[in-house]
């Protein structure tokens, strides 16, 4: 019985001290006395840049591909990898028998034309003779003429022939057709190469490899933004350390689909003076398509900074102004709007026109703590909703 007693007792006092404790939070008005802090910018001079990457390959903006017309055996190479050539100089040779026997027999032809031409010629004139003296009909005469044209036709095809003979073994000869050095090499030797159907590569000669090019793919949802004229920095994986620069020449129109990706190709300025850029090397590209340098910037968060009723402290005030764009300002114990005219921006810096002096303190988010407020209205994220317009909006709405 006792044991109860002193149970109901407990309860009793465990009753007393949580009444106390609601009237005491009641009292208090149910919550911790809250504090707002401010984050502030300067309005100051920047350079605003907004910028793409992409990936592409570095190569030479002039090479050539050394072939040959004629099929024969590599008799003679004079250049290997890295050789520096000047044009017309000789690089290579062909074994020349077969195109010399080749260059004789059109000869022995042309001659053979040549021989009965002369005789052709010389019956066309006897029976024009005949026939003038009406001593043959004018059917024969005209077949004597008709013989000696068609020998004057075989001439010019026999040689024809011979210069294409002469020309064949001219090629048999292979020269640089421009300044450069070679780059590949594609035969050794004794190599037999035939061109029956196609031009067999010898060579790849580059012109100048002190002026490269990187050919980027850019992504179809940025190419909008990519114009020639703009600035690119670049990186190479063989020298990390160092940064390139250039400048977009082109922008082809010729789209290209891979795994349903569609890309454009830029051509970028590559100097490259002290020879560091090899051809075939990936440049990590970044395209700058907008720069402003040297203007009056703020958080682009700051255009989006609005103050409420909720943040006041006791005497504060909201002196707002109407403008499509406003910066705010904390002077004392009232919070000013200036209308602002704005420019470029990249999503994280604006510029600023006009409407507000460089170097003054603006507001760009707040912050609520040591309260019950819910934790989406503590923190000024400038991606939540925010209420505008004038102080009595603003009353409005809170009503």
């Amino acid at each position: 019985m006792k044991g109860l007693l002193n149970k109901k007792l407990l309860a009793c006092l465990v009753g007393i001290i949580a009444c106390v404790a609601v009237v005491a939070f009641i009292v208090s008005g149910g919550k911790k006395k809250e504090t707002v802090s401010f984050q502030t910018a300067r309005v100051e001079r920047g350079n605003i840049q907004n910028s793409i990457t992409a990936t592409g390959t570095i190569e030479p903006v002039t090479s050539v591909t050394v072939g040959t017309q004629v099929s024969g055996i590599v008799s003679r190479l004079y250049v290997d990898y890295n050789s520096v050539v000047k044009k017309g100089q000789v690089i290579a040779e062909l074994d020349r028998t077969n195109l010399i026997s080749e260059l004789n027999a059109q000869k022995a032809s042309l001659s053979t034309a040549q021989s009965q031409l002369n005789y052709q010629e010389a019956n066309h004139n006897r029976y024009k003779t005949l026939y003038e003296k009406g001593l043959v009909s004018a059917d024969e005469y005209e077949n004597a003429r008709l013989t000696w044209q068609q020998a004057k036709n075989q001439v010019a095809t026999a040689r024809e022939s011979v210069q294409r003979a002469q020309t064949n073994l001219g090629y048999a000869t292979i020269t640089s057709p421009i300044d450069g050095v070679v780059l590949y090499k594609a035969v050794e030797e004794g190599q037999t190469v035939a061109a029956s159907f196609n031009t067999p590569e010898l060579f790849t000669i580059a012109k100048d490899l002190t002026d490269m090019r990187v050919i980027a793919d850019i992504d179809e949802a940025d190419i909008g933004g990519v114009k020639e004229g703009q600035r690119v920095s670049f990186t190479v994986d063989a020298f990390p350390d160092d940064h390139f620069e250039g400048r977009v020449t082109q922008v082809r129109q010729q789209a290209t689909t891979e795994s349903n990706v569609v890309t454009y190709e830029v051509v970028i300025s590559a100097p490259n003076n002290d020879l560091k850029l090899k051809p075939g090397l990936t440049a990590n590209v970044t395209i700058f398509t907008l720069e402003k340098n040297d203007v009056l910037t703020v958080p682009a968060k700051a255009l989006r900074f609005m103050p409420v009723e909720a943040i006041l402290d006791k005497g504060q005030t909201i002196a707002d102004v109407e403008a499509p764009q406003k910066v705010w300002t904390l002077e004392g114990n009232t919070f000013k709007a200036y209308a602002v005219e704005t420019g470029t921006t990249n999503g994280l810096m604006t510029e600023i026109v006009s409407g507000i002096a460089e170097g003054t303190e603006v507001l760009t988010d707040f912050e609520i703590s040591g309260g019950d407020m819910p934790q989406n209205e503590q923190a000024g994220n400038p991606f939540m909703p925010r209420p505008r317009g004038n102080r009595n909006q603003q009353n409005q709405q809170k009503k």
